[in-house]
């Protein structure tokens, strides 16, 4: 089944490219100014709790494109989707459309994240602390949403 997208899916798409390619140039740009020692991990409340070495970013960035690019294949294939409704000839465009709405917008969600996780190590500041909270309501929030309106378009 061919998905064809949406302006909303286009422009989704081109922030998540943005934000990933904005902060590798960020990084290239700024490698020099970065100090030798950067945040590694944050607790919950956005404070600093570990240090290493500047190169230990690559890592970061190399999960988020990872990431994005795993599941923009799996964006690709909605045979493999796992809807968790009953799909009919009826619901089926309705229901896969919403489903990639859930994928895309999590993968914006997931890449406006990892892009503030590069970053503020970057610049070697603590994560605000409403980082987590908003980070865990928009990720659920965004799936609530989305499996709400897939199991309502099920009939």
């Amino acid at each position: 089944m061919n998905i064809k997208d949406t302006r909303a899916d286009t422009i989704m798409e081109y922030l998540c490219r943005i934000m990933l390619i904005g902060t590798l140039i960020y990084l290239i740009v700024c490698w020099s100014t970065i100090p030798d020692q950067i945040p590694t991990h944050y607790n919950a409340a956005g404070e600093i709790d570990d240090w290493g070495g500047k190169g230990m970013i690559w890592f970061t960035v190399i999960i988020s494109w990872a990431l994005y690019l795993g599941i923009s294949f799996v964006e690709r294939y909605p045979d493999i989707w796992n809807t968790g409704v009953e799909i009919t000839r009826k619901n089926s465009e309705k229901v896969y459309r919403l489903l990639k709405y859930l994928i895309r917008t999590s993968k914006l969600i997931m890449t406006a994240v990892f892009s503030t996780l590069i970053i503020f190590p970057a610049m070697e500041k603590p994560l605000p602390v409403w980082f987590t909270p908003v980070y865990l309501i928009l990720l659920t929030g965004n799936a609530a949403f989305w499996l709400i309106r897939i199991f309502l378009a099920r009939n």
